[in-house]
């Protein structure tokens, strides 16, 4: 009988990305290698629970869902969220930073400084640099100041993040349209005093992420389904992504969609996709499955 896991999610260290498993086990990655697993077949998707709590009623959540949690588990686990705005007196010191996706794809975003870039790779920030450092609530106002005044937003959904990462510019053009709102922040009166503005030093993970010479996405894995066979080359990784190279070219994996599932490992005749792929291209072509 084969080994069941839990997956907790997909994280970043030093050394790369690492598929974090319930019990405290981990597999970190490495390009190159073949990630290959099975949904077991007649299970259900569960809530994963809030703040280090399992799920009491252990909901079933849809499998198309990022977040794997119920609503009320979802709402626990906001409670006390930094995202939320429910955390305004938190004591630790925040940076503001400039992230990269792709070409006209620019944010604007918080972190603690204690945690350094893992935010920023958490995100698959291609290219960033810090604006300030300084208490959570100005670093709240100098963010809030970038929307209004410069219309930088504070989101780039993933799904156009993934598309652009096979066709990215070279460095300098990476670095220049953050160079260049650097800047026009610099210029703002506005700016929080209780901000300290730091110099512009771009951090660039298009090496971390392994996204040189990466062949453009086909698809992306839109959920996993009871039976369900995911099986790849791990060509690249950014934020929560593996870039798989399979027989029917380079599909995505969300690895958010592998949490709340049972999941065992690939039987030697099990190969390939067998979960409901939407397509990346042309989408006049299929109707989104291959």
């Amino acid at each position: 009988m084969r080994r069941v896991w839990r997956c907790a999610g997909l994280r970043w260290s030093g050394d790369g990305p690492v598929l974090v498993w319930g019990g405290g086990r981990s597999s970190p990655l490495a390009w190159g290698k073949r990630v290959a697993f099975g949904v077991v077949d007649g299970g259900v998707r569960t809530c994963v629970g809030a703040r280090g709590h399992e799920c009491p009623v252990q909901a079933v959540v849809s499998g198309r869902a990022t977040g794997a949690r119920c609503e009320e588990c979802a709402r626990l686990d906001r409670a006390h969220s930094v995202a939320a705005d429910t955390m305004a007196d938190d004591p630790r010191p925040y940076h503001v930073y400039l992230a990269w996706f792709g070409p006209g794809m620019v944010k604007v975003g918080i972190t603690a400084v204690e945690r350094g870039s893992a935010r920023l790779l958490e995100q698959g920030a291609v290219t960033f640099g810090w604006l300030g450092q300084g208490p959570l609530m100005a670093a709240r106002r100098a963010e809030e100041l970038l929307r209004a005044a410069l219309k930088v937003p504070d989101r780039i959904p993933y799904a156009d993040k993934r598309v652009v990462r096979a066709d990215l510019p070279g460095p300098g053009e990476r670095v220049a349209e953050i160079v260049e709102l650097h800047a026009r922040v610099g210029r703002l009166d506005a700016w929080p005093e209780s901000l300290r503005r730091e110099p512009f030093e771009p951090v660039d993970h298009t090496e971390v992420f392994g996204l040189a010479g990466l062949p453009p996405a086909v698809g992306a894995v839109s959920e996993l389904v009871a039976g369900g066979v995911v099986s790849g080359e791990l060509c690249a990784a950014a934020g929560p992504d593996l870039h798989l190279l399979t027989g029917r070219g380079v599909v995505v994996l969300d690895t958010r969609l592998m949490t709340g599932w049972e999941l065992t490992a690939a039987g030697p005749g099990d190969s390939g996709l067998t979960v409901p792929v939407r397509e990346l291209k042309d989408s006049s072509v299929q109707d989104g499955l291959f």
